[in-house]
């Protein structure tokens, strides 16, 4: 079946999500393409100058890619909540010489600017997350040649996207790792299995769908597309691969056979997001309020020096269900076989 992704030359049906934070890099992207699958740089947390720098070298190569940007959904918090939060935490912080913010920091991470840079300078295709944006910014994308894609987790996102107007869904399960893609971060949809998410969504609209969360064998992947997904998205796996950008205390918790589950938390940004279980979420993951981007900018500095100290218990180590998949190989390995089966 002929797709936005087929027409771009794409020959995988699996590709490379994109993982905000550093995890994905130009070199992941371009490993990738020239795989004939797609990656898609992440937005997210950037600066629109750091954002265009990120394609001016993956234009170089040249490549089919894609930007990943965080729709506008903010979560606002009651700044006394904000603070006794900030106070519960505060020990943490006190360990590594950090001083937490005193008030919330909420933003857009310059939406608008991003998506100015992306109608003046357009690639190939922008996939949406968090939130879905407006009408307007959808068909300006499209008139400069952009391919638009949606992430909904149920199939009432996936036909408020469909109303919109979009290309694409990407269809994601609540086993997916990092942040949930949710409308409604106060309330998660009800767990499906992937295979059967993405059948309701495709009896619900007329639209490709790349399927995302949890997958982790080439097994995972022929069940998706038998169950009418255009594309499987893969993240976790690529988390050890050789061209991640994940830190290297991410990446070792991703190994270490004592780190047993994910679970669900808000404890670092406020909105919900999948991660390996460690101390951190079990200490303040019952008190966490929801948040975002204000818990995020708070816990942010904490899990950098964390990272850098090898403290795995206080670091976001992002990771849908199917993590222990993550290997050290080349991201073009990893995703040739993956679409091993198909």
């Amino acid at each position: 079946m002929t797709t936005p992704l087929t027409e771009l030359g794409v020959r995988l049906p699996v590709i490379a999500a994109p993982m905000a934070g550093g995890a994905t890099t130009t070199a992941m992207v371009i490993a990738a393409a020239e795989a004939g699958s797609l990656g898609l740089l992440a937005a997210g947390y950037k600066t629109p100058e750091a954002l265009q720098a990120e394609i001016t070298a993956v234009r170089a190569a040249p490549v089919p890619f894609g930007v990943n940007v965080f729709a506008p959904n903010p979560v606002p918090i009651d700044a006394a909540a904000y603070r006794r939060y900030a106070d519960l935490i505060r020990a943490e912080a006190d360990r590594y010489g950090l001083t937490l913010p005193a008030e919330p920091r909420d933003d857009d991470d310059a939406f608008d600017a991003k998506i100015d840079l992306l109608r003046s300078d357009p690639v190939p295709v922008v996939s949406f997350t968090f939130g879905l944006p407006a009408g307007d910014v959808i068909r300006a994308l499209q008139q400069a040649g952009t391919t638009v894609v949606q992430t909904v987790t149920s199939a009432r996102e996936a036909e408020a996207a469909a109303s919109a107007g979009v290309d694409m869904l990407a269809v994601q399960a609540a086993v997916a790792g990092g942040h949930s893609g949710t409308f409604t971060p106060d309330r998660m949809p009800a767990p499906l299995a992937l295979t059967d998410l993405v059948a309701q969504v495709t009896a619900a609209v007329a639209l490709p769908v790349i399927a995302a969360g949890g997958l982790g064998t080439a097994g995972d992947v022929a069940a998706v597309l038998r169950a009418g997904a255009s594309a499987a998205a893969v993240g976790t796996v690529l988390l050890r691969a050789d061209e991640s950008g994940a830190s290297a205390t991410h990446k070792a918790a991703l190994n270490n056979p004592s780190r047993t589950e994910t679970v669900l938390t808000r404890a670092f940004t406020g909105r919900p997001a999948r991660g390996l279980r460690n101390r951190f979420i079990d200490r303040y993951e019952p008190s966490a309020p929801l948040g975002y981007p204000a818990l995020h900018h708070l816990t942010s500095p904490l899990r950098k020096a964390a990272a850098a100290a090898g403290d795995a218990d206080v670091v976001h180590l992002w990771a849908g269900t199917g993590y222990r998949h993550a290997a050290e190989k080349p991201t073009a390995t990893i995703l040739t076989d993956l679409a091993g089966e198909v």
